[in-house]
């Protein structure tokens, strides 16, 4: 067994796999980027090293930084986690070449499986069922138009070192093909390194099951049942649970030999993920692709069978044979695995900002990557926490989720809590209805209780911070609100409208001798200004209560913390007028960022004349594309950015003319 394993790799990951070397007497190691010096994962290593700036292609993915931490810290074995280099031939060689243990299948394998080309031909090699498509070396466009039509529509686009729905497209028709390819290829690369890509025929309502296998070098195999896999967000699992509720013995012992005899033809050593799609309409399977490393849904399979996957892949890769044979593995009860995100609910958009309360349920297993006070950040996946349930069947498991996601209290960041208690909540879930198009089938997002309100006070606290600075002359050296902006121009009595969800909110803030008086849709709040400092706001209210807000600038947002919560405030439009004069309109509009990211692609020029719902900037965040598109024709006045920028949420990406 080693002495010391290094982790590369970052949050929920990380602090599971230091967990299980400190379960096994191995001192654990980690590396950091910039934003994650005072992450969890840091706190709880015998040793943290620096790797690089906060972007992943500057740490987490330089495969040089993260060898020679490991050779400076005398680590005998590197364990790459899931994501980043996890699924990389060349980083599991590099480790192999300076001696130290990849955890983790040989790059062999990892080439013939972890592409997913190459495990498309494997599988077609070795008796197991694929879907129809195209997976040839020929990617031109010309080639990919007519095996598309070949295929027939709907289709997939599918990155083949891809993973997590990155560089996934669906393609509904030959007129979307094209823009969907370069998205793709675009999307591929930046997340991978590699922009080779297949197409794949769409079933529309398939099941995603997958099998976790488990190989030693000694050339013993056993696999550990399957996952079901079905509930999805642009094509990224959230809930995951075993045993799949439809399975009948005689296709779970189908499937799991199917998925044996592909890691045998491979050489696979470690552990791994085998996935298919199921048609319940004829109950058939087919191959989608082989996952060679640990899967983020593994605690559900470690619940229902009683092992712990990530000490035998410590174990396996030391050299150590498999503890039991495939007859030994019996699944037990019924596990369900949800995975909190910090992402909105509706719109699956990241989300950050720093967790003031951070409170999971204490009774059953929850791996979390963070702890209250701790900063969700937007450079990474959006993961924050994974809650595993287990009972003796499936009525039993749902009923302790519900109970668990209710006892859940996240302040502070906008996170997926509310769409994951809306699931285990509904009828077709309990059923077992589990298809990958379960959210859109039943409409989930579209019943989920509306946020609440952002208070009077976080207004009356915004509303003022933006007027305060300006109207006292205060320098905006040391000032967090000198930058003002649209709205530096001031006057005794400004309108202000921020937008709330879909909502916009009207304040009116009027200098009133000492104090400020705000008006918000009709009630008036009279406060004066105790304290002003770089980030906060101490308030007197005209009832005598004294209220502290912490304030910071978001791109041309605010955000405000108070009394726990966490607040942002947009600018819907800022009018200033003196009073009694009339406002002021006009026809432009700037589009703003929907989340922080990097501009990835600007598809207009200044001056161009432009299309309603034409696309006009490709923003890119947690390694996923979004597209900002023209509300209504137009003429693009101004690109503030230059591809390559950084941005922040609310940040104004074009101003675009009506007209």
């Amino acid at each position: 067994m080693f002495a010391k394993l290094l982790i590369a790799n970052r949050g929920e990951i990380a602090v599971r796999i230091i967990r299980a070397c400190h379960a096994l007497g191995i001192a654990a190691v980690v590396v950091y980027s910039e934003a994650d010096r005072r992450a969890l994962h840091v706190r709880l290593a015998d040793e943290a090293l620096p790797i690089g700036p906060a972007p992943a292609p500057e740490s987490y993915l330089r495969i040089e930084a993260i060898i020679e931490a490991a050779l400076r810290s005398g680590a005998q074995a590197i364990h790459p986690g899931y994501g980043f280099l996890a699924e990389r031939a060349a980083f599991a060689r590099a480790c192999r070449d300076a001696g130290l243990v990849f955890v983790g299948p040989p790059p062999e394998a990892i080439e013939a499986l972890g592409d997913k080309i190459a495990a498309r031909r494997l599988a077609l090699a070795t008796g197991v069922p694929i879907a129809p498509g195209y997976h040839g070396a020929d990617q031109s466009d010309e080639t990919l138009a007519r095996e598309a039509a070949r295929i027939g529509y709907p289709l997939l686009i599918k990155a083949s070192a891809g993973g997590g729905g990155r560089g996934m497209r669906i393609v509904k028709s030959a007129d979307e093909l094209s823009s969907a390819v370069e998205s793709a290829r675009r999307e591929a690369r930046a997340a991978f390194g590699d922009d080779t890509i297949f197409l794949e025929k769409l079933l529309v309502r398939p099941r995603h099951i997958e099998v976790q296998i488990l190989a030693d070098s000694h050339g013993n195999y056993v696999h550990l049942f399957e996952r079901e896999c079905s509930i999805q967000r642009r094509h990224q699992k959230i809930v995951e649970e075993s045993p799949s509720p439809v399975l009948t013995s005689k296709q779970r012992e189908m499937i799991g030999e199917a998925a044996v005899r592909l890691a045998r033809a491979a050489g696979y050593v470690n552990a791994g993920t085998a996935e298919f799609l199921y048609d319940e309409t004829d109950g058939n399977f087919a191959f989608l692709e082989v996952n060679t490393r640990l899967q983020v849904e593994h605690p559900v399979t470690e619940a229902v069978t009683g092992v712990d996957l990530v000490q035998l892949q410590i174990a396996i890769a030391s050299g150590a044979r498999l503890p039991f044979r495939q007859e030994d593995l019996r699944q037990r009860g019924h596990a369900i695995e949800v995975r909190l995100c910090a992402e909105d609910p509706v719109t699956f958009l990241p989300t950050g900002g720093r967790l003031t309360r951070f409170d999971m349920p204490r009774n059953i297993r929850c791996d979390a990557g963070v702890e209250t006070g701790d900063e969700a950040t937007l450079y990474y996946d959006s993961l924050l926490a994974k809650l595993i349930v287990h009972a003796d069947d499936r009525a039993a498991a749902i009923e302790r989720l519900r109970a668990a996601l209710d006892a859940c209290a996240v302040e502070g960041v906008t996170t997926n809590l509310p769409l994951l208690r809306a699931i285990a909540a509904h009828p077709a879930f309990v059923a077992g209805e589990t298809t990958t198009d379960f959210l859109t089938a039943h409409e989930i997002t579209q019943h989920l209780p509306a946020p609440a309100p952002i208070p009077d006070e976080a207004l009356l606290a915004g509303a003022i911070a933006d007027v305060q600075p300006l109207a006292h002359g205060r320098a905006a050296v040391r000032d967090p609100w000198g930058a003002l902006g649209p709205w530096r121009m001031l006057r005794t009595d400004m309108p202000l409208r921020y937008r709330d969800g879909d909502n916009e909110r009207y304040v009116r803030i009027t200098e009133d001798a000492n104090a400020w008086r705000v008006e918000i849709e009709g009630k008036v709040y009279v406060a004066s200004v105790l304290a002003v400092q770089p980030d906060h706001l101490t308030l007197r209210m005209a009832d005598g209560r004294i209220e502290r807000f912490t304030i910071a600038r978001d791109g041309e947002a605010r955000i405000i913390e108070w009394r726990g919560q966490r607040f942002c405030l947009v600018h819907a439009a800022l009018a200033i007028e003196r009073l009694g004069a009339a406002g002021h309109s006009h026809s432009r509009a700037g589009l703003e960022a929907p989340m922080p990211g990097t501009i990835a692609r600007i598809l207009v020029r200044e001056g161009d004349r432009v299309s309603a719902h034409q696309p006009l900037v490709v923003l890119e965040a947690m390694k996923m594309e979004h597209i900002v598109a023209a509300p209504h024709d137009g003429i693009v006045l101004r690109l503030p950015y230059a591809p390559g920028a950084l941005v922040a949420k609310g940040a104004t990406l074009v101003e675009l003319e009506e007209g």
